[in-house]
């Protein structure tokens, strides 16, 4: 019983400490600049005030970097699904010769800090003259090597007998795939999903390598610039919190309406 409440209290305190953060951030992004400045930690503003929000829309590009955030988003988690599915299939099922060395050098690609290739990704993106497009925000993000692991290590679970029998019936490698196999990875998709999206939305350091136009500036880039005091001088604590703020909600409810899927990604793989 003393084992179990303090295992409560430890879980408690963590949570806590996790969530306190983001609900000052809430909280801040209500108060005055006088007051965040004051009470910076308070959970209660003394008057509440949406003055924050107002300026955020009326004074800055926010709309514009919400709208570009949304687009490379949606445009980085498609691309991921079909070519991440295509490639850990490949890899899982097709036999030709490079396999292993292959997934050797994905593997080595996932233990490579991204910062490491900062340079080579934009000497290349220069290179095929798309710096500064909505190709160069989106075209390098399209694949990524875990989530070909995560596809590859799902669809090898999968019974090679199911396969076979859409074989026998006259389907070729691509109708397999994509009407037998990718369907029975539903769990393994939707961690792709979500990965994908969160990854696509909180991406910065592909983004100011890849464009410097101020019509190209995702959420990232615009939330960096406030908060280096873009918009006047002062902390400015509101209006920062308040982008921030309204930059994890997308992230937020995606995972609360898909994280059964994504904890039930083992066990769909066994039942497959």
């Amino acid at each position: 019983m003393i084992a179990t409440s303090l295992t409560y209290a430890v879980l408690v305190s963590l949570a806590i400490v996790y969530i306190y953060p983001f609900l000052v951030e809430v909280a801040t992004s209500f108060k005055s600049n006088a007051e965040a400045a004051q009470n910076p930690l308070s959970l209660v503003p003394q008057t509440a005030t949406t003055a924050a929000y107002e300026r955020l829309f009326q004074n800055s590009d926010f709309p514009l970097w919400f709208g570009n955030s949304v687009i490379v988003t949606v445009l980085v988690t498609l691309g991921r699904v079909f070519f991440n599915s295509l490639a850990g299939y490949a890899l899982a099922r097709l036999r030709f010769p490079g396999r292993s060395l292959i997934f050797a050098g994905l593997v080595a690609v996932m233990a490579v800090p991204t910062v490491v290739l900062l340079i080579p990704k934009f000497l290349v993106i220069n290179q095929l003259g798309i710096y500064d497009t909505y190709a160069a925000l989106v075209l390098p993000l399209l694949v990524d090597a875990a989530g070909i692991f995560i596809m590859k290590n799902f669809f090898e679970s999968i019974p090679p007998s199911v396969e076979e029998a859409a074989r026998i019936d006259g389907a070729g490698v691509f109708r397999t795939f994509w009407s037998i196999v990718l369907p029975m990875a539903t769990p393994a998709v939707v961690t792709i999903i979500i990965l994908s999206f969160q990854g696509s939305w909180n991406e910065l350091s592909h983004f100011i390598v890849a464009s410097q136009s101020q019509e190209l500036f995702t959420l990232t880039k615009g939330v960096a610039q406030l908060s280096s005091g873009a918009l006047s001088q002062g902390s400015q604590y509101p209006i920062k919190l308040a982008a921030a703020a309204l930059m994890t909600i997308p992230v937020a409810v995606l995972f609360f309406i898909f994280q059964k899927r994504l904890m039930n990604v083992g066990e769909g793989a066994v039942k497959g």
